[in-house]
């Protein structure tokens, strides 16, 4: 579809990875729309890959970001120039509080799953490692593991339902963090108020761009912070139904590379 505003310099995109740009789990972009995001950034349009991906997973995407962009990992919680090889705002938990929030998540659900992401990669409790195998992770105790501020603190339990383990973690741990989704059965925690919108904001800031020059792409609830804020908020066909219901434009699904080619049209106008 055809938006109604032109892209020029003094924009910026903003969009999410995987269901939005690339499929799930993808590590690949598609020929199309890697295309087409060379195209943006030779217009001098950045282009901030804004995902609840930590870096890692990022990194096979690295040469598709362009000289002017940047990722936004983590949902919000890490800010790394990709093309530079610099990292940006790091915004973590530190661990005493981290520790007493988690603590609460274990009470509430003692068979909770919990692991912990920092900016050099994943540590793992036994339980989370031996649901989900993450070989050479540094396995322990949550407290010997939570030395430093964590970017994420990840919740799993496979003995509730997706939403119901949604509804008990968000209720147990109240302001104290912010919790999202992105994939049903995993939970991720973050420290109070960082968001993608969150990070986003402070990198436009420094830009000297306003929100409405902004324009986001999404598909799960961890977008929509990011969605909100941003002055053209686009969906796509496939999105989760609250972020349809937020979003200004729906746009055609990851499946038939939806946000390439709504910035394909953008550059055409």
């Amino acid at each position: 579809m055809t938006l109604p505003l032109r892209l020029s310099p003094g924009m910026l995109i903003a969009t999410d990875l995987d269901g939005t740009l690339v499929p799930k789990d993808s590590m690949t972009v598609p020929p199309f729309t890697a295309r087409v995001l060379r195209d943006v950034d030779e217009a001098g349009v950045p282009v901030v890959f804004t995902t609840g991906r930590p870096l890692r997973w990022v990194e096979p995407l690295r040469e598709h970001i362009g000289a002017h962009g940047i990722a936004i990992v983590s949902n919000g919680a890490f800010t790394y120039d990709l093309h530079t090889d610099r990292a940006g705002r790091v915004h973590g938990i530190d661990p005493a509080s981290g520790l007493e929030v988690a603590g609460r998540i274990t009470r509430a659900l003692p068979s909770a799953q919990l692991a912990l992401e920092f900016p050099d990669g994943i540590r793992v409790t036994p339980e989370f490692a031996r649901a989900s195998q993450r070989d050479g992770a540094p396995c322990g105790d949550l407290p010997s593991l939570w030395t430093e501020p964590a970017i994420k603190l990840l919740v799993r339990d496979a003995s509730v339902d997706g939403d119901e383990l949604r509804d008990v973690v968000t209720a147990v741990v109240g302001e104290d963090a912010t919790v999202t989704w992105s994939i049903p059965g995993l939970i991720e925690i973050s420290a109070p108020g960082i968001t993608k919108a969150h990070a986003l904001q402070a990198l436009c800031a420094e830009r000297g761009i306003d929100a409405s020059g902004v324009v986001a792409f999404g598909d799960m609830p961890n977008d929509i912070p990011m969605l909100a804020w941003a002055g053209t908020a686009c969906a796509v066909d496939n999105a989760h139904e609250s972020v349809r219901r937020i979003a200004d434009h729906v746009i055609p699904s990851v499946h038939d590379e939806g946000v390439a080619h709504t910035l394909a049209a953008l550059l055409a106008a």
